[in-house]
């Protein structure tokens, strides 16, 4: 088993490569669009990562025979589908970090919990006996509440 220094080491490793990796993706989506146009080509809409509209194109003059409310479902519709494009790359980006935490503490707990790894520390404190058998009936008494 590795040392604590060398687990820390390897720890630390672990994040400034995690760091780098986050870096060039926040790089990457500070660039990203998406652009999605009409059924009929009437508009095309793009937007930002963060789902900030970056331009609307007509391509033709239709849209001036078209009622306001027609005309306003029709920028909301397409807007609203650039908007779930560009979200749903986001979220497939960042996807590849949840977790990150979770491995980092188990790199350096040996895959232990936190409190698995104190137990013994708990254990030496006066009235721990009395405190954990206290916790016990609490939540004996939680489980038949909950029946």
């Amino acid at each position: 088993m590795a040392s604590f220094a060398e687990q820390i080491d390897q720890a630390l490793a672990a994040l400034d490569e995690q760091q780098t990796r986050m870096a060039a993706v926040a790089k990457e989506l500070e660039a990203a669009t998406a652009t999605v146009t009409t059924k009929d080509r009437l508009v095309t809409a793009k937007v930002g990562a963060q789902g900030q509209v970056v331009s609307l194109t007509f391509h033709s003059t239709a849209y001036r025979d078209m009622a306001p409310a027609q005309l306003g479902r029709v920028l909301t519709d397409v807007l609203n589908e650039a908007r779930a494009e560009i979200g749903e790359r986001v979220a497939a980006s960042m996807s590849q970090f949840s977790g990150l935490g979770e491995a980092l503490a188990g790199s350096m707990t040996g895959g232990a919990g936190l409190d698995d790894l104190l137990e013994p520390l708990r254990s030496m404190r006066p009235g721990h006996a009395e405190e954990a058998e206290a916790e016990k009936r609490r939540r004996n008494r939680q489980e038949e509440f909950r029946g």
